[in-house]
């Protein structure tokens, strides 16, 4: 599959605002389209929610605004899995050798 590479690029919000307006989509619309509220929108798109996490995040890698993926597609087995958290230091595990030395 070939991605151009307007594709990839990070937009900002007044480019994002533009494209709505050449396409004569209201932000309103896009918003309940994707299941998002319409106020969360603008404010992901007036810098005032900056898109860190949850849904404003994904409101913003959908727009465009920034890199990422889409929260909801991923699972948090892939991301944290178990046997990698109970390496990290501080992660004593009830009955871990690590555990009964502390």
């Amino acid at each position: 599959m070939h991605t151009s590479r307007n594709a990839l690029q990070v937009r900002t919000p007044r480019e994002v605002r533009e494209e709505f307006a050449r396409r004569g989509l209201s932000i309103s619309s896009w918003a309940r389209q994707n299941g998002y509220s319409a106020p969360l929108v603008y404010q992901v798109l007036s810098g005032k929610n900056r898109g860190m996490r949850g849904q404003s995040h994904d409101i913003a890698v959908q727009l465009g605004l920034k890199a990422g993926l889409v929260g909801s597609s991923l699972h948090p087995e892939l991301l944290f899995p178990i046997s990698t958290t109970a390496e990290l230091p501080g992660n004593a595990i009830a009955g871990s050798e690590d555990s009964k030395a502390a």
